[in-house]
């Protein structure tokens, strides 16, 4: 297996374990999780989870600091996971009345996650 292979398929584990954790995280929160990597036509969705009227579709990122997990999401990709999870709420009747957020949930070594709830305050 050529390096270049091999880190991609690190980096696809590591991704999974990352969503797992963060799905823990959420549910011990109050959070249900109602799907996994969540392909749209707009995008994918790491992790869709409800509570209350609210429909969070969120962003895992695993990275040194929150600065650095917010900056590698850019613009069109918020937008793209904006619309995905609009798009989502309106084809599921039991998510037709929810509010749709764009969260972040940020990993980093050593330290406990963080959940952004609103992590790019609409923009």
């Amino acid at each position: 297996m050529n390096v270049r292979v091999a880190r991609g398929a690190a980096a696809r584990r590591s991704g999974r374990r990352s969503e797992v954790w963060a799905a823990a995280w959420l549910m011990a929160r109050g959070y249900r999780i109602l799907g996994f990597r969540l392909k749209t036509r707009h995008c994918e969705i790491d992790l869709l989870a409800q509570r209350g009227d609210v429909l969070a579709v969120v962003e895992v990122k695993s990275r040194a600091n929150i600065e650095t997990a917010l900056e590698a999401v850019g613009f069109d990709q918020r937008d793209r996971l904006r619309r995905a999870g609009v798009q989502l709420a309106a084809n599921r009747p039991g998510l037709k009345h929810c509010t749709v957020r764009l969260d972040l949930l940020a990993l980093a070594p050593g330290r406990l996650p963080r959940h952004l709830p609103d992590a790019w305050k609409g923009g």
